[in-house]
């Protein structure tokens, strides 16, 4: 995992609740998968970052057991007040069909991978990329949470696609539409929309 956050200097008040809850989170941790990542999502939320509606995008009774599993014993901060995301019904189909590929795609090591395919595909029903929507602190945090909760279907990203596109793409393929027209990756005039860095200052 990274070990810098990207929430601003240390100086900013959104860095400071950042840093608190992330420590705070991981002082009631049990060294579980999806701990770490958990807690950096949490803090960034915290911190006012990320797209991911409260709860990540869980049911409430979800949230608190992932809580109760994770984090025993903590108290999350009052999270700063964001609207509920209004979204397109056909958005909320991808989520679903999203939620369902990556299920399939479980490395079936821990319970939190359940919850886990519901976060993902929730973040991707945001608009930038994936780490920051869901709160993560790095694209690299994101690879690895891939390659720890769904790892046969992170192998398939074997050439670094965006990973937002990755999973629409696997979508496509799964319903046999090929929406991409150039002969191959390499030539595509659109590479760097696929493939490109994913930085704050890049759009997906």
């Amino acid at each position: 995992m990274s070990p810098t956050p990207c929430l601003g200097s240390p100086a900013s008040p959104g860095f400071n609740a950042f840093g608190q809850t992330y420590g705070s989170l991981m002082s009631h941790s049990r060294n579980l998968p999806n701990d770490d990542a958990l807690a950096r999502m949490l803090a960034t939320q915290a911190g006012g970052g990320g797209s991911l509606p409260i709860g990540l995008g869980l049911a409430s009774a979800e949230f608190i057991a992932l809580l109760a599993r994770h984090f025993p014993g903590a108290t999350l901060p009052t999270v700063p007040h964001r609207s509920l995301p209004v979204w397109d019904p056909r958005l909320l189909e991808e989520k679903d069909e999203l939620i369902t590929l990556l299920d399939l795609h479980r490395a079936g090591r821990d319970v939190s991978e359940c919850w886990m395919s519901v976060i993902v595909a929730t973040g991707c029903m945001a608009n930038d990329h994936l780490w920051e929507d869901m709160g993560l602190w790095s694209r690299r945090d994101l690879s690895e949470l891939m390659a720890r909760n769904f790892p046969a279907l992170a192998a398939r990203n074997d050439r670094d696609m965006k990973w937002k596109k990755f999973l629409y793409k696997q979508l496509c393929e799964q319903e046999g539409v090929y929406l991409c027209r150039a002969p191959s990756c390499a030539v595509c005039c659109d590479y760097a929309l696929c493939f490109g860095p994913e930085d704050s200052a890049a759009r997906p």
